[in-house]
């Protein structure tokens, strides 16, 4: 069964950086998908990054040239380097796996989350 803890998140200021991390454990050899997602009150869970086994990489447009995923398979570990950091940035952060069919299958094993405060 995959297992993921989220853990870097915190408060800092506009335009500061944190990087997230995820332990994963239990994840299938390949044909899997990593994504980093975000919840602010009120708002909706937004899809930030995705990584698949591959090494392809994909992001949400609010993050674009701000953000990068990674993934070191040595430490069955998943990254979230998030730089220029802005209010609206503020949420929950969360990691979580899918199988990846041609497309990204169902996010169905999630972690506890880890909380980003970005002030102004």
């Amino acid at each position: 069964q995959v297992q993921l803890v989220e853990s870097g998140g915190g408060s800092v200021q506009a335009g500061g950086s944190l990087r997230l991390s995820c332990a994963a454990s239990g994840l299938r050899a390949s044909n899997y998908c990593l994504g980093w997602f975000r919840h602010a009150p009120g708002g909706e869970r937004e899809g930030v990054a995705i990584f698949r086994y591959d090494g392809t990489t994909t992001y949400a447009d609010s993050v674009k040239g701000r953000f990068s995923i990674s993934s070191d398979n040595v430490n069955n570990a998943l990254y979230l380097q998030m730089n220029s950091l802005k209010p609206e940035d503020t949420a929950m952060y969360y990691c979580a796996e899918a199988r990846w069919i041609g497309t990204c299958l169902n996010f169905g094993y999630w972690g506890q989350g880890t909380q980003v405060t970005v002030s102004s």
